[in-house]
């Protein structure tokens, strides 16, 4: 088959097209004819030489796909050979088939391509296990998403203002912010010009927010406890900004506060599923009725994942760039 393949650590030019033997399906797994594949972060930190794959995945980059399943182990799952699905892998996404755990695997929304229903697994695992999961977003709570034009931004966004919270979130100039807006943000805050822990005060009558998702980490987090609430959480997810930070330890006993960190690719078939069961009974019916879009920013062929990669980069997108597979 064909597959993008990492030829060594270094640039976007190091992707190369390959022929790559055909993935071997294990037993609970299902075998996909890949449709189309997102691009993430963490993919260009494995090209980069910076995030390897866990024990036993493919060594090749990709994290989500869509497609149609051929084959795979069917004992204990409902798909069957022929469904549309698309699904959470812990790699091997950028190439013409893709073994994933049937766990891990969802319908493909009635009402979506093949492409944009590639464009939903990573976001959308990540952002129901840290907001809804970890840091336990409930009614009538406040939320501050950071780098709201990303693609777990973008879901991010969508997925609280659609279950009815207020949401703030933060890019990088005055037309990213305008974008969080019309995705369901009540606020966008340009971080290059404005205060985003002075402008959620004045937004929240100086109480502050009750959760933040965080993929920045460094100086970014003694700003965050600033501007959280009493009893507030932060899930930090990323640490584009560095991995050190300085933390008001007095304040966060005082006010009750919490900083949670997790990462999604390691975690066992098992926990995901249950992540998979949350999506399919709350956030694919928000899809399905148009509550929830896909943003797609960009898609490129399989043999220019190089430039969909130096784009990711230059971090210039609103939502997800996608490759087309097939």
């Amino acid at each position: 088959m064909r597959a993008v393949a990492i030829s060594q650590p270094g640039p976007a030019d190091v992707l190369q097209i390959a022929e790559c033997p055909m993935p071997q399906y294990k037993a609970g797994e299902l075998l996909i004819k890949v449709h189309a594949a997102g691009i993430n972060r963490p993919d260009v930190l494995q090209r980069l030489g910076k995030y390897a794959p866990p024990a036993g995945a493919s060594d090749l980059p990709g994290l989500e796909v869509a497609g149609e399943v051929v084959d795979g182990d069917f004992t204990s799952t409902a798909f069957r050979k022929g469904d549309l699905v698309c699904a959470l892998v812990q790699g091997g996404g950028y190439a013409e088939y893709c073994a994933a755990p049937a766990g891990q695997c969802l319908p493909l929304p009635k009402g979506l391509t093949a492409l944009e229903g590639a464009s939903l697994p990573e976001n959308f695992f990540t952002v129901w296990s840290n907001v809804f999961d970890r840091c336990a977003l409930a009614d009538g709570e406040t939320l501050l998403v950071q780098g709201g034009t990303s693609g777990i931004g973008v879901a991010a966004i969508q997925l609280a203002a659609a279950l009815g919270h207020r949401v703030f979130a933060t890019a990088g100039s005055d037309e990213k912010a305008r974008a969080c807006e019309a995705l369901g943000a009540e606020r966008g805050i340009n971080y290059r010009t404005e205060d985003f822990v002075a402008v959620v005060k004045e937004l929240t009558g100086g109480k502050g927010v009750d959760v933040i998702l965080d993929m920045v980490g460094g100086d970014y987090l003694p700003r965050e406890i600033d501007c959280l609430a009493d009893d507030g959480r932060i899930g930090l997810i990323a640490v584009q900004g560095g991995t050190k930070a300085t933390l008001d330890l007095g304040q966060m006993l005082r006010r009750r506060l919490s900083v949670s960190g997790s990462t999604l690719r390691p975690r066992p078939v098992v926990f995901k599923a249950a992540i998979a069961n949350h999506l399919r009974t709350t956030v694919w019916p928000l899809i399905e009725a148009g509550k929830i879009k896909p943003v797609i920013y960009q898609t490129f062929p399989l043999e220019k994942a190089n430039e969909a990669h130096a784009l990711m980069e230059a971090s210039t997108h609103v939502g997800k760039i996608m490759l087309q597979v097939a």
